[in-house]
């Protein structure tokens, strides 16, 4: 059985020192912002939309950009991480969808919710979390780690 493959961009965004995080309906899981990378759009083109339309925020990354240029070409600004994540997973254990996701980190310049996207959930289903919340709350350990990461990263912690 062939695997298919899609290219997703996360971004856990960082304000005071704790990363937003919202109830996803379908998965049941507490995840931050993201979503699938649309046809022409970079990764981290991506990772800055989904911010804005499943929070209203607006994000500024946290990446390093190499700044190598060339005469066709030139360097976009890094992940903190790559993640594969099955999707699909068969009873046989063969997975039938993954997600190729580009994990960035963002500073927003406030906590107030209100998305932008029609069909996004509203301020009630998102909570903030400092990383002593993260290491308390019943959440998935790359969540977890990868919040508290962000929080470090962006120095706010």
């Amino acid at each position: 059985m062939e695997t298919t493959r899609h290219f997703t961009a996360t971004t856990y965004i960082v304000n005071d020192g704790a990363t937003a995080l919202h109830a996803h309906e379908r998965l049941g899981i507490r995840l931050p912002p993201g979503g699938h990378v649309d046809r022409d759009e970079l990764p981290h083109e991506a990772a800055l939309r989904e911010v804005r339309e499943e929070t209203g925020l607006e994000a500024e990354l946290v990446a390093d950009d190499p700044g190598i240029e060339g005469p066709q070409g030139h360097s976009l600004p890094q992940p903190a991480h790559l993640m594969l994540h099955d999707i699909n997973v068969h009873e046989d254990g063969s997975v039938g969808h993954q997600h190729i996701d580009h994990c960035y980190f963002a500073r927003v310049d406030g906590r107030d919710i209100d998305p932008d996207g029609h069909d996004e959930r509203g301020a009630a289903a998102w909570d903030w979390y400092a990383p002593a919340d993260l290491r308390a709350a019943d959440l998935d350990a790359d969540v977890v780690r990868l919040g508290i990461e962000a929080i470090e990263t962006v120095g706010e912690a």
